[in-house]
């Protein structure tokens, strides 16, 4: 039987070489026949640290690595857009630091 191969989003990076990554779906209801959003959350194994939070990413079934790791990184499909605001004032901070001791 071939392995399973999803792509689903990056929602935690904290851990060293180890992802956390969401799969989204729609299921429809059995009685009422409304389709749901679900979600299904998988530990994933990312030997470079390649990917980060907001990622998208490719992942396939491997044997066990841990109790809760199933999963592996195949590739980063598209990095993710989000932009850090307290990164980019901290950085426009230091620049007009650095331009008014200059002056």
């Amino acid at each position: 039987m071939p392995k399973k191969q999803v792509i689903g989003v990056v929602v935690s990076d904290k851990c060293d070489k180890t992802r956390r990554v969401e799969i989204n779906r729609l299921v429809r209801h059995p009685k009422y026949g409304k389709f749901v959003r679900n979600r299904t959350v998988c530990h994933v194994h990312d030997e470079e640290n390649a990917s980060g939070t907001g990622d998208t990413v490719e992942i396939i079934e491997c044997p066990p690595r841990s109790k809760s790791k199933r999963w592996e990184l195949v590739r980063v499909v598209a990095k993710s857009q989000l932009v850090d605001i307290a990164a980019m004032r901290a950085a426009a901070k230091e620049a007009a630091a650095a331009e008014a001791s200059n002056d």
